[in-house]
């Protein structure tokens, strides 16, 4: 019985230290692939969401601009 309790015991450590290791190898792939993706991306320009959220912003006021001024000259070519 004993040495059923041993080998169960020896059993649950392997199994514990087999976790680790394969949490670690999933730690590391994920900066490893991590560090791929930044160096893959580096030649890209990106902006910040607040860069791309007031060009966005200035888009929006310029459509509106233009749709003002169509109307307007639609009115001056209605009348002449």
């Amino acid at each position: 019985m004993q040495n059923q309790n041993a080998i169960l015991e020896d059993l649950a450590r392997l199994a514990s230290s087999v976790a680790g290791t394969v949490a670690g190898a999933g730690r590391e792939a994920e900066a490893k692939l991590k560090e791929k993706l930044r160096e893959a991306m580096g030649g890209v320009d990106m902006v910040s969401r607040e860069e791309f959220e007031a060009v966005r912003e200035m888009a929006a006021n310029a459509r509106a601009e233009v749709a003002a001024l169509r109307a307007e000259l639609d009115a001056l070519k209605a009348k002449g």
